[in-house]
């Protein structure tokens, strides 16, 4: 009987709540997100996902009623900026939540701080691998799968098609570094996994590459993995697709984590003479991305928000498609929300940052899009797509297996094909060479002596003549041929060899 009691006791306190205004809480939230439209994540993209949630929550049974949010705006300026909002908003009162910044640079200061001030931060950024180090980003959650999560899905490639090592082609902006985090979250996953493990650090200013040398760093790997500008890209597929390395041999991988939709229309398409290579190179080129699920109601979500950003006359050619970023404010809205319910009803407030946190923390939750599962570390699980080029006629991209990281399990699609992942025998032969070479023949060794002999004596001659009246001359082009090998000595030296450095 006393345990029948306790029962419903406990039934009674969680039901308290749904009672009009039981309990309320003023929440003071500031977003801190860059105002430059050229980001995916800008303020006046995300802001109509947080009006909609706000909107949401007022009219879900009246449960969340008590709950006034006051949302403010500050620019991060994905830098410096993001820090000194918060500080100059906290010398007058503290914010009860934040939310962002995305971009990690600007992320890692700002979460440091919120931590040390007991105030939640929840991102649908700071996605690079340091920030799974919660001693430090104590008080992060993380509402969009994270570069390591993404990296799961290769790690269980690996496995499942028995790959033994990897080459990792990344692009350095040296500036926000996108790439750079990908794939170091790749090569921090793979590494675990006794994966020997190549690294090439593109530097391109002009979006063009050394593609020759490219080739032959790869040659002896196995999956090439790649996340660049789609002209370096196309760059690298075309160039290896003129050395055959596209027969099956090799396994190709790009990472296109927040712009999909170019890999359903064709990214290999410029409308220029290399249109056909570069088609039947990208029928061997896999793309992994975010995996797109949606309910009902997203629909009308999307609506909502496209039409916000039309009237702020935003216009971006990918408009048509909710980011990861947008739908992942929204979510953060409605788990913080849950979270803070259930502090309150444990007699504790928003003050309680550290409580708060956990509650985020271990727990799937109902998002716009679909379930959303929060590890125990405060990290989304991620679930990713492989794509791959089913009609070679059209050239057009379609998913072909899917992964979900909560369990760890494969979705074979009905246009997977097992071959497409499953390394040819390849034989054991020396890089080609594909300078020109004169056939040969029993009189070539004369011939070729007597034209070296009058080579040799005519650049002794010319030879001498400079020695006379040229040397500064010669010395500069020396020094320009020096430059040359330096340049190619730096592209092997920045292959990465080490750990990636963390965030």
């Amino acid at each position: 009987m006393t345990c029948v009691l306790s029962y419903w006791a406990h039934i009674w306190l969680i039901l308290l709540p749904v009672k009009a205004n039981a309990l309320t809480e003023d929440i003071d939230v500031l977003v801190i997100l860059p105002k430059n439209n050229s980001y995916h994540f800008s303020i006046s993209m995300v802001a109509p996902a947080i009006d909609y949630a706000q909107q949401k929550l007022k009219s879900v049974n009246g449960l969340y009623s008590g709950l006034n949010f006051s949302v403010h705006y500050e620019n991060s300026n994905c830098g410096d900026e993001a820090l000194f909002s918060l500080v100059d908003r906290s010398c007058q009162k503290k914010p009860d939540l934040i939310l962002g910044p995305v971009c990690e640079y600007a992320a890692a200061p700002v979460v440091r701080m919120a931590s040390h001030w007991n105030i939640p931060v929840i991102s649908a950024g700071a996605l690079a691998s340091g920030f799974s180090y919660k001693k430090e980003y104590s008080h992060l959650t993380r509402v969009a799968p994270s570069y390591l999560k993404m990296a799961e899905t290769f790690s269980a490639m690996f496995h499942r098609f028995s790959w033994k090592n990897a080459f990792l082609i990344y692009e350095d902006d040296m500036d926000q570094r996108n790439c750079y985090f990908t794939l170091e979250g790749v090569h921090s996953i793979l590494k675990t996994e006794n994966v020997h493990i190549d690294a090439l650090n593109i530097h391109s200013k002009d979006n063009k590459v050394d593609s020759d040398e490219i080739m032959k760093l790869i040659y002896d790997s196995e999956v090439i993995i790649m996340c660049a500008g789609a002209d370096i890209i196309r760059d690298i597929m075309l160039a290896a697709h003129r050395r055959r390395l596209t027969n099956g041999s090799y396994i190709f991988f790009n990472i296109e984590l927040f712009n999909s939709s170019s890999y359903g229309n064709g990214s290999w398409k410029r409308g220029d003479k290399y249109d056909r290579d570069a088609k039947q190179a990208y029928a061997t080129l896999n793309t992994v991305t975010l995996l797109r699920t949606v309910k009902p109601e997203f629909e009308n979500f999307s609506m909502e928000v496209k039409e916000s950003l039309q009237k702020a006359g935003i216009q971006r050619h990918d408009s048509d498609n909710i980011n990861i970023f947008i739908e992942g404010f929204h979510d953060a809205l409605l788990l913080y929300a849950l979270a803070i319910l259930e502090v309150m009803q444990n007699g504790s407030n928003k003050t309680d940052g550290a409580q708060i946190t956990q509650r985020m923390w271990n727990r799937t939750f109902e998002g716009i899009a679909g379930p959303v599962s929060i590890d125990a570390n405060g990290d989304r699980y991620g679930d990713f797509s492989v794509m791959a080029m089913v009609d070679h006629e059209t050239g057009t991209y379609e998913e072909v297996m899917n992964y979900f990281g909560i369990n760890g399990s494969f979705q074979m699609l009905p246009r997977f094909n097992n071959d497409r992942f499953t390394l040819r025998e390849r034989l054991q032969i020396p890089m080609p060479d594909y300078s020109n070479k004169s056939s040969g023949g029993l009189g070539v060794s004369a011939v070729t002596g007597i034209i070296f002999g009058a080579l040799l004596g005519a650049a002794l001659l010319i030879a001498f003549y400079f020695l006379r009246k040229n040397y500064r001359i010669t010395i500069e082009r020396r020094t320009s041929r020096d430059c040359d090998i330096g340049k190619h000595r730096q592209l092997r030296e920045d292959s990465i060899r080490s750990s990636f450095s963390t965030a």
